[in-house]
């Protein structure tokens, strides 16, 4: 008997999520015991080349040995205590250097949990309930829709979407809210990169309304540039919000923003036990010290250029299954004719050792290279050709 409703607790590595209605085939893994570079090995002992690359949430690589040793070291320190670990005030120091915006900040584990902190400073700050977000931000209770289970009518209320890129729908969205307005949210990447007009529509309306403007880093951080979005496209915002690759698949996110909203942190009850655990800020340390000296951004838009010109390339050779491609070179994707063909090239790239998504994103890394892309394309080419 299944003991996990759902398969796994991560919903988006659900077979079905990952596969599609191939899901269970033959040759589809479901499970795995190893990740090592950009290569993932199941539980069978098939290796894969791996585009998942943990949601997103791994830079560098996987079992990267810079960050592999710091987080022994930290383990072998006792990895948690009774007091703030002094690794805490210097990795807050790090990323308020790296990241546009950031003059203090909080740690949190998640990225959704670094989230709702974002929207609960927010509140505390204007004294309002309202947000608008534009993007996935996680699955608490905030920013659900109206009628998603579980969560009350009361609450989701309090939360509508903003559209990617659409100045003019979202300055209209964001007057009409007006003096009730807490919050507005985005992600500053969502298929495609921002448009300058609709940041400055999202910097100034959000001014104008007395708002606090939050920026959604969780993917885009130490990918589009060390800094994320705010350092690649110049965005000023309130309060930033990163994950992810800023610990290299290590459990850890934060929020920070300027002084002014961050005040609100000592009135509002922003606090959970395991913020300060210290093999986590350890990672983020070796991260963050890594993906400057090595230039990973840089590494990341070489070859993931490599590998989105070749996926625009097989949208032109194969255009009815594959209508077109989107994303930026570190983080892209196919757009698939229907979820028919998305399933079959999953599948198929799996059953040839190569693990692809279906929707976005694919990631490269630091251990990702230009002979991998290649194979990995030529294997998508052959898994096209053969569809019916």
């Amino acid at each position: 008997m299944a003991r996990i409703p759902g398969f796994t607790s991560t919903g988006s590595k659900r077979p079905e999520a990952l596969f599609g209605a191939a899901a269970g085939t033959t040759g589809v893994p479901s499970r795995m015991v190893r990740s090592y570079g950009c290569r993932v090995v199941d539980e069978s002992g098939r290796e894969y080349v791996d585009y998942v690359m943990g949601l997103g949430a791994v830079a560098l690589g996987y079992g990267h040995p810079g960050v592999t040793r710091a987080v022994q070291a930290a383990a072998a320190d006792g990895a948690v205590g009774p007091l703030p670990p002094v690794l805490e005030e210097e990795v807050a120091e790090t990323l308020c250097h790296l990241v546009p915006a950031m003059e203090q900040v909080r740690f949190l584990k998640t990225g959704a949990e670094a989230m709702a902190a974002a929207v609960r400073l927010a509140r505390a700050h204007t004294g309002r309930d309202l947000v608008l977000g534009c993007g996935y931000h996680g699955w608490l209770d905030w920013c659900q829709p109206t009628g998603a289970p579980g969560v009350p009518p009361a609450v989701s209320g309090l939360y509508a979407e903003l559209p990617f890129n659409d100045a003019e729908r979202t300055r209209t969205m964001i007057r009409a809210a007006g003096d009730r307005l807490a919050a507005v949210i985005a992600e500053p990447v969502i298929m495609a990169p921002p448009s300058r007009d609709w940041l400055a529509v999202l910097r100034d309306e959000s001014h104008r309304a007395g708002a606090v403007l939050v920026l959604d880093e969780v993917k885009t951080v130490g990918r589009v540039a060390v800094g994320g979005a705010a350092e690649r496209w110049g965005i000023d915002a309130d309060l930033v919000v990163v994950g992810k690759a800023i610990a290299n698949g290590f459990p850890l996110a934060a929020v920070g923003g300027s002084r002014a909203v961050m005040a609100a942190a000592s009135r509002a009850w922003i606090s959970s036990t395991l913020a300060t655990e210290f093999v986590s800020l350890a990672a983020a340390r070796a991260t963050l010290d890594l993906l400057v000296r090595e230039r990973v951004p840089e590494h990341l838009e070489r070859v993931g250029s490599r590998l989105l010109q070749g996926l625009a390339r097989l949208a032109d050779r194969y255009p009815e299954r594959v209508p077109g491609v989107a994303g930026l070179p570190s983080m892209c994707m196919l757009r698939f004719a229907d979820d028919d063909v998305s399933s079959a090239v999953a599948a198929g790239c799996a059953a040839r050792g190569v693990l692809f998504k279906r929707a976005a994103y694919d990631f490269v890394s630091l251990a990702h290279d230009e002979t991998v892309v290649d194979q990995t394309l030529d294997i998508l080419d052959d898994v096209l050709s053969a569809l019916r």
